[in-house]
């Protein structure tokens, strides 16, 4: 099998002669767009021979021309406006989709990164740094995101959901630009445990999230944007990233994607409590956060044999629960962990 046909034959439900494997991490400036972005996704590609490629989000949601592009007040929640996902950074980022599709010849599934419209709001309320990295588990109790995002959920809950809608219906139209630019799907964050605080209280992502979860999904799962050159077929691949320390991994379950990846051994639920249990293919097995960063080749290696064994048939994509740090992983550890797959 190639790894079309491997990846394919997973979100299929069916089991492939191994399991696919793939991770990723931001480039850094200098290669989140042009030709120095497509030569970094596909050295990283062929230098690990990956199955399938994450398209990094360096190139994100256009900010709105207000305070420097910052939401400062309840009130500039007014001034956003639904676009047509090829403005400004959208636009870059389609055109690396592109590049990317023709450089694969259509071969090579790829899903383009995208966080939800509640992460969306929430990185517009402070300046863009340009500096992207690995996510992490913990959460700062001051964080002027959370701030702000929570003040306008006290004080304009009403104008704070039309804001989430608006963004959502921009995304929604981007992910259908992202299909017919190449890419089989999204890679869509989502993240709960910034949502249902103790302050916000339980129940409020699936009072003002899931729906704008589902409107993005909604537009990349549109099957008639996708791209008839791109070699792929009717392949679709939307793959649901819950970041973070899930509050309630059930709800995410039943959400319209392919599979489901999320930091299975930092932060749970473990990959043997969910398989056969739910219906998306499993993108999980590798500790981003310890094994790969202070494990040896032979701890990376079993770590895919056991997310294998505990899968237990149910389809499975080997990767990290988030993006990991160059800086700090040792390149044998991923050459380990790619290896480890041919035993199978």
């Amino acid at each position: 099998m190639d790894s079309l046909q491997r990846v394919t034959a997973v979100v299929q439900g069916q089991q492939p002669d191994r399991p696919p494997v793939s991770f990723w991490y931001h480039f850094g400036p200098g290669r989140t767009a042009g030709p120095a972005a497509v030569e970094a996704h596909v050295r990283h590609v062929e230098t690990y021979d990956l199955d399938f490629l994450k398209v990094m989000d360096d190139n994100r949601y256009p900010r709105p021309s207000v305070n420097g592009g910052v939401l400062v007040e309840t009130r500039d929640l007014e001034k956003l406006t639904v676009l047509q996902g090829d403005e400004g950074s959208f636009g870059r980022q389609l055109e690396l989709i592109a590049a990317l599709n023709r450089h694969f010849g259509g071969q090579l599934p790829m899903a383009t990164t995208l966080f939800n419209a509640w992460s969306t709001l929430r990185q517009m309320a402070v300046p863009d740094t340009g500096q992207h990295g690995p996510g992490t588990l913990a959460r700062e109790e001051n964080d002027p995101r959370d701030q702000a995002l929570n003040r306008w959920l006290r004080e304009a809950p009403e104008l704070l959901q039309s804001a989430l809608d608006v963004v959502a219906k921009s995304l929604g139209n981007y992910a259908r630009q992202c299909r017919a630019a190449g890419a089989q799907g999204v890679f869509l964050s989502v993240r709960d445990d910034q949502v249902d605080t103790e302050s916000n209280g339980v129940g409020t992502y699936d009072r003002f999230v899931r729906s704008s979860d589902l409107e993005i999904l909604a537009g990349a799962t549109a099957t008639d944007s996708a791209n008839p050159a791109s070699g792929t077929g009717t392949l679709s691949l939307n793959i649901l990233h819950v970041c973070g320390r899930p509050q309630n991994f059930a709800r995410f379950t039943e959400y319209p994607v392919e599979a489901i990846n999320w930091a299975d051994r930092s932060a749970g639920p473990a990959i043997a409590e969910v398989a056969g249990r739910i219906r998306p293919a499993l993108c999980a097995g590798v500790d981003h956060l310890h094994t790969l960063l202070s494990g040896s080749p032979d701890d990376c290696r079993a770590e895919v044999l056991d997310a294998v064994q505990a899968a237990a048939g149910h389809p499975l994509l080997i990767a990290p629960g988030c993006t990991y740090d160059p800086q700090n992983v040792p390149p044998e550890n991923l050459h380990a962990v790619r290896r480890a797959v041919e035993s199978f």
